[in-house]
């Protein structure tokens, strides 16, 4: 079954395709200088390692890489030409003629095929330390946070090609390489011209941020996440405070309203703070979606709208505005204004990426949206956003869990975030990084039987394949069926509406 198409068997519509987005022209790219013309990537199909070798390839690099699953990303590299190898073998080494391999976090240092690489005298690197070498130095915006990386980073890189558009003669194409895709591009990253801005998601995890030195960044928000590597939220701040010291002097930190303060003082750059120095003011909501005035210093903007939901998304519309303005148009010495408008055009042609409020497809009444959420907040945030988006309709949830120990950290949180639904199916754990969960672990039986303790219609449905069916089949007409969670969850689209399908044709017994 193809649920992108119109089928009147299936009664399955899918959303239309957005408008693709008209890029600046990019010009002649040359290689990146520090680093070797052929690369090979351990990992090459995760979020960042495939939008890394995109840029790569198309600053003429040679690529090849492995990977242990299919997936969309390593689809779109062997559109670009890349040789990509994948299968569930730790055997598969670095071709012959590598002379740089890449292995993202998931691959540790005692990997037989690193280390292999490493006798035969190839330079091995971790996807963080690849980063730093292909981000332009003194044109890097990065963005920071527990939550909403992805869409901030997008809303940016939007801005900055509005501002191209709009200045084109003081300001050139500009790239971006994000965790997530972009629907209006197809895919997770882009070349900027040799001048041009860089918008660049960067991630605490094993302080993989840490390897940026940005020219300026947002901090959209800090949250105790990540402990099964960092330990406790100290230790969190404290990398944070440490990636706003590496921001150039000259540059520019925007934080979130909620950003602790010793992370904003660490900074040796000017600082601007959502709620103190950018300040958004409500307009109106339609379906969820807001407008809003935003006010920051030396510049105003009326009617920011935009065109994904959640009221979350007016401070990061709002940190990636100011962003774009405060170091973009201040640096080409622009009139602000101006510069504002076109940016917040850009913003409000942001429709999202791929795995963020994503709407797969609408059956018999019920509308199925996927979303990445799952952090207690981020799961919070998702359900408050469909509730507008999606007013008067039962909300059901299927989740999958990311990491036992994350599970386990936040049991209590995941309760109260869940309990907002009016059912949730809880598929087994997705077991990420499971070599270092330790003791701390909780599965989804135990989420299911807390659910139902707090008065929630809940259930743990085994494996995804059973809980899809379990989930599909207990679904009531015209509802809002939301399916979250950051791991292989994303796969069962094509089950999920084959099942959502077939279960409306099938014919309905007497009502009694």
């Amino acid at each position: 079954m193809n649920p992108t198409a119109v089928s009147r068997s299936s009664q399955v519509v899918s959303i239309p395709r957005v408008e693709a987005l008209e890029l600046p022209p990019l010009g002649t790219l040359q290689p990146f200088p520090l680093v070797p013309r052929r690369v090979h990537l351990f990992g090459a199909g995760g979020a960042g390692v495939s939008g890394a070798a995109r840029l790569l390839v198309e600053h003429g690099h040679t690529v090849t890489g492995h990977d242990r699953a299919p997936s969309e990303h390593v689809e779109l590299l062997r559109s670009l030409g890349v040789a990509v190898e994948v299968d569930t073998s730790n055997a598969r080494l670095a071709p012959a003629d590598a002379e740089l391999v890449v292995r993202s976090a998931a691959i540790p240092l005692d990997d037989p095929r690193v280390r292999e690489a490493e006798s035969r005298g190839i330079a091995v690197i971790k996807y963080a330390e690849l980063l730093r070498r292909i981000t332009p130095e003194r044109r890097t915006l990065a963005i920071a946070g527990t939550h909403g990386k992805t869409t901030t980073s997008w809303m940016l890189f939007h801005a900055l090609v509005e501002l191209a558009h709009e200045f084109g003669e003081s300001l050139a194409r500009p790239g971006a390489l994000v965790g997530g895709i972009c629907r209006r591009l197809g895919q997770n990253a882009t070349s900027a011209a040799s001048d041009g801005w860089f918008s660049v998601e960067a991630c605490e995890y094993d302080r993989s941020f840490l390897q940026l030195a940005p020219f300026g960044a947002a901090i959209t928000n800090v949250e105790p996440d990540h402990l099964d590597y960092y330990g406790d939220f100290d230790a969190i701040k404290g990398a944070f405070s440490h990636f706003a010291d590496r921001l150039a002097q000259d540059g520019l930190l925007v934080v979130g309203k909620e950003v602790p303060r010793p992370v904003e003082e660490a900074a040796r750059c000017k600082v601007w703070r959502f709620g103190r120095d950018v300040h958004a003011n409500l307009r109106g909501e339609r379906a969820g979606r807001f407008s809003f005035d935003l006010l920051g210093p030396g510049f105003e903007v009326a009617d920011v709208t935009l065109a994904v939901p959640g009221a979350f998304n007016v401070e990061n519309a709002s940190l990636a505005l100011a962003l774009a303005v405060g170091t973009a148009a201040r640096g080409a010495d622009l009139d602000l204004a101006r510069a504002a408008r076109a940016a917040a055009r850009g913003i409000a042609g942001y429709a999202g990426a791929k795995r963020r409020f994503e709407t797969w497809g609408v059956a018999g009444g019920t509308t199925v949206v996927h979303d990445y959420a799952h952090h207690p907040t981020e799961v919070r945030v998702t359900l408050e956003a469909a509730r507008r988006a999606l007013p008067g309709r039962p909300l059901h949830v299927l989740f999958q869990p990311h990491q036992h120990s994350r599970t386990a950290r936040f049991f209590d949180e995941f309760v109260e975030s869940l309990r907002f639904a009016d059912r949730v199916e809880i598929a087994d754990v997705y077991g990420a990084r499971a070599h270092i969960d330790g003791e701390h672990t909780a599965g989804a039986c135990e989420l299911a039987r807390a659910l139902q303790g707090a008065g929630v219609t809940a259930s743990w449905g085994g494996s995804l394949s059973a809980s899809v069916k379990r989930f599909v089949e207990a679904l009531p007409e015209d509802c809002a069926a939301l399916v979250l969670g950051a791991g292989d969850v994303e796969d069962v689209k094509d089950e999920l509406l084959a099942e959502l399908a077939l279960r409306r044709s099938r014919p309905r017994g007497p009502r009694r």
